[in-house]
């Protein structure tokens, strides 16, 4: 019995911090839960209504198209075909197009992960003369708009022999990727303990090995989401690509845009080609969200 009349008394806070609620918070707080899932998945589809309309569009002739919208193929689903693709993969242009969008993305984001993380790590834990000031001139880059470099780095690369190449486009996009990409590794590196550090120099590693065996694995959710940053920044491109590049070496940004221009001949290449190129990046993101929130999270909580 005296068991149960403390028992008794301790619930009885309980029921008076209850009891003390509005009628409001009380319905509030049982609809919150399944309220902000409704609206979260009301948004998500809302978000997604484009791309739907985008896939549906690929898959339907151009008599449909211009007969009626995307959204009556799921009253008549026979007008579902793959003769758009099959027509794209014909088209010399496109194909060659997304080539080049992947010799361009490629190694534009390896070469941007990988400098930027030998640079972070350095300016992190290495001691060399004007390491801060060096740091806050990578920094002050950050704030360079990409326009203004345009037509200088042009006259260069004209100069060079490397304008309307694959190869001065990656050192373009390569160029302006690493200001933003050794800020995030630093802070990030910087983060990772001394005593870790040092426990692994003790042990015999240089500089080299520590920066491989022990920088690199823990730093794994940044440079995930500098990977991500890097390459949908550069596949999505086009502005570089119309100045940089000729009609050999364009990306499928481009060569939808020329496309574009002969939309009344050439929806049924548009549609497909535009879904592919939007879907790959999709892919690339979804592949690595986890290490991708994991990056942008890092350093929020300590």
């Amino acid at each position: 019995m005296t068991a149960t009349a403390g028992s008794i008394g301790k619930a009885e806070p309980v029921r008076t911090a209850k009891a003390g609620q509005s009628v409001a918070s009380r319905i509030a707080e049982r609809l919150s839960g399944g309220l902000v899932r409704v609206v979260l998945i009301l948004v998500g589809l809302f978000w997604l209504v484009p791309t739907i309309g985008l896939l549906v569009s690929s898959l339907r002739t151009p008599q449909d198209m211009s007969a009626s919208g995307w959204w009556t193929v799921f009253t008549k689903p026979s007008q579902l075909t793959v003769d758009s693709y099959q027509k794209l993969l014909e088209n010399s242009d496109i194909t060659n197009s997304l080539v080049n969008t992947v010799l361009i993305t490629v190694p534009a984001t390896v070469l941007v992960v990988v400098i930027g993380a030998l640079a972070g790590y350095a300016f992190a834990w290495m001691e060399f003369p004007g390491r801060d000031w060096w740091f806050l001139g990578v920094v002050s880059l950050l704030v360079v708009p990409v326009q203004v470099a345009l037509i200088p780095i042009a006259e260069l690369f004209g100069r060079i022999g490397l304008f309307g190449t694959i190869l001065g486009v990656i050192l373009f996009h390569t160029g302006f990727g690493l200001p933003f990409a050794v800020f995030l590794l630093r802070n990030f590196f910087a983060e990772i303990p001394r005593e870790l550090l040092e426990a692994a120099r003790l042990d015999g590693a240089g500089e080299l090995r520590l920066f491989a065996r022990v920088v690199m694995p823990l730093g794994g959710p940044a440079i995930a989401s500098l990977g991500i940053f890097q390459f949908l920044w550069v596949w999505n491109d086009m502005l570089v690509a119309l100045v940089f590049t000729k009609s050999g070496t364009q990306p499928i940004t481009v060569a939808l845009q020329t496309q574009v221009r002969q939309f009344g001949n050439n929806i049924d290449v548009l549609a497909p080609g535009a879904f592919i190129s939007m879907v790959i990046p999709l892919a690339v993101f979804f592949a690595f969200q986890r290490q991708f929130v994991s990056g942008v999270m890092a350093g929020a909580v300590k």
